[in-house]
């Protein structure tokens, strides 16, 4: 059959856009080679290196790499170096993964996982994707993709395939390829995803209510400033804080029975304050399981400074981090301050517990060593000491400053947050433009030299003891010699601090940190070496000084 003449023409139209579309479709194909040698690991171990515990394995004329569990707290790995050209924009990385009775370690990260991470010529580590990562057990070979652009500076990919410090597991890994691909495609869909997260984000921030009403301006409690070494409202009636430190928001987003808990605690413990220590990446929205951009946790530390304030008590927001401020902390302050600005209920601890650095870098900023200031220094938790800059306290209080927020705000000491010897030594903050500073401590049976570290201010300023407690048995981190039988040191803390008058909430209103104010949540029963003294002071019961530590 002949060809139509217009048929013909309309092909011969159509030829170099038919053209131009195959070279579209095979544009990719010319550059779809992986720049990862050897990553189907059928030439033997060419560019990876075995060692005890990595190894290569064959089935059926298959060979794959092999990381075995070997012995506890090991980092196991393989590691690649790959030079990155120039003209690559991003890459497409693939690979197949199985592994079995995978159990990670001490912390969220001691897990199987890809470590990918670009550096610069320096060997200075840049923004790097997320690595994919292995728990349990898969359901044979698995095929896993990503995409990722390449950071400006990036010299080099490093691939490092590790059981990082797990306590058991097997990772078996085969056809790793790296494929450069164009980034303009991979930022658009990446725009695009955060673009639904945040839509999805506000969605579910905009399904948070509130569950306590915030109290009528003629019900709020009056607000509080610093006079001399005084609380005073404004028209000049001294307030005496005393209450309860009621922790569960810096280990988990929802909190554990934090309403009931401040309810009880303000009713039946007679407390008129409470101190809620919180974590800055719960703010934002950053913990395992937030899924609203942190608008519920936020809610919920809103909805208790509310039952404090219709209660007529004040809450203490505790940022409770340690060793020294950094920028992340700034962040949390701006945003924190700004919502809590001037609330006549709601005082702001800047910081935790500081420690292992000097008073200069304590108030100004600068760089903290990864090294201890002193051999003697109790460790009161278990985390790894890293170099870094920090900001500093004074650096906090003006960012709080800047918003508006007169708010009194707290200030703790050195040596976790117990010696404040350094504020009559030329370190105190300056605050020009808001209701005064309030120093704290955080005083426990181990401490000593209670007049060198914190009854010297006494004079010249108030003081908050925000954290104190006895313990029953020897806390871990002690020796022998620095426990204290609590049923002498805890009236004697208590009569210390009614002869004072000093600000105090009592560590801690929970049962799992200690020292325990409660023995369960269920009954709110108190422990009897240290509860059963909290209680009973702060239902009035007096208490002797015998001894100064």
């Amino acid at each position: 059959m002949k060809t139509p003449f217009l048929l013909l023409l309309l092909l011969g139209l159509l030829h170099p856009l038919i053209l131009t579309a195959e070279s579209i479709t095979r544009a990719p194909a010319a550059a779809s080679a992986s720049i990862l040698t050897n990553g189907d690991f059928e030439s033997g171990a060419d560019g990876w290196p075995l060692k005890d515990g990595v190894s290569l394995q064959a089935e059926d004329d298959n060979h794959f790499l092999r990381l075995q569990f070997t012995a506890p707290d090991q980092f196991l790995s393989a590691h690649r170096s790959v030079p990155i050209d120039p003209s690559h924009e991003a890459y497409a990385f693939s690979f197949r993964a199985r592994f079995a009775d995978i159990q990670p370690g001490k912390q969220q990260w001691h897990d199987g996982r890809i470590i990918l991470d670009f550096k610069d010529a320096a060997g200075n580590r840049l923004a790097s994707p997320s690595p994919p990562y292995f728990k349990k057990t898969s359901k044979g070979w698995i095929t896993k993709n990503m995409e990722f652009v390449v950071p400006p500076g990036a010299v080099t990919l490093e691939i490092m395939p590790a059981l990082f410090h797990v306590r058991s597991g097997v990772l078996d890994l085969d056809d790793l390829q790296l494929i450069p691909v164009p980034a303009a495609l991979i930022i658009a869909r990446q725009e695009a995803a955060a673009a639904a997260r945040a839509a999805d984000t506000a969605r579910r921030a905009a399904l948070v209510k509130p569950q306590v009403p915030v109290p009528p301006a003629d019900q709020m409690p009056p607000a509080l400033r610093v006079v001399g070494n005084q609380l005073h409202t404004d028209d000049g009636a001294t307030v005496w804080l005393q209450g309860l430190s009621i922790p569960s928001l810096e280990w988990v987003s929802n909190g554990e029975h934090i309403l009931r808990s401040t309810r009880i605690a303000l009713t039946e413990w007679k407390a008129n304050c409470i101190r809620l220590p919180v974590r800055d990446h719960f703010w934002i929205g950053k913990g395992p399981y937030q899924r609203d951009g942190g608008a519920g946790y936020r809610q919920l530390i809103e909805d208790v400074a509310n039952l404090c304030a219709a209660h007529g008590a004040y809450l203490v927001l505790d940022l409770h981090r340690f060793r020294a401020p950094e920028e992340a902390h700034v962040v949390f302050w701006r945003d924190a301050a700004t919502r809590f600005k001037n609330h006549p209920a709601v005082l702001f601890e800047l910081f935790n517990e500081p420690h292992d650095l000097s008073w200069e870098v304590w108030q100004k900023g600068g760089f903290v060593s990864d090294q201890k200031s002193s051999a003697t220094v109790v460790a009161e938790n278990g985390e790894k000491l890293r170099g870094f800059h920090s900001v500093g306290m004074q650096r906090l209080l003006d960012t709080v400053r800047e918003t508006g927020a007169e708010n009194i705000v707290i200030v703790g000491g050195l040596d976790w947050g117990y010696d404040l010897s350094g504020i009559l030594d030329g370190h105190a903050l300056d605050d020009r433009d808001g209701r005064g500073i309030v120093y704290s401590t955080h005083v426990y049976p181990w401490k000593s030299d209670w007049q060198g570290k914190f009854l010297a201010l006494a004079d010249k300023y108030p003081l908050f003891i925000g954290e104190l407690g006895g313990e029953e048995k020897p806390m871990g981190f002690l020796r022998p010699d620095q426990h204290e039988d609590p049923y002498t040191w805890s009236p004697d803390m208590l009569g210390l601090i009614q002869k004072h008058k000093f600000h105090w909430t009592g560590w801690a209103f929970h049962h799992k940190a200690s020292p325990r104010i409660l023995l369960s949540l269920e009954t709110y029963e108190p422990t009897p070496y240290w509860g059963q003294f909290v209680k009973d002071a702060l239902a009035g019961k007096q208490f002797d000084l015998k001894k100064l530590r």
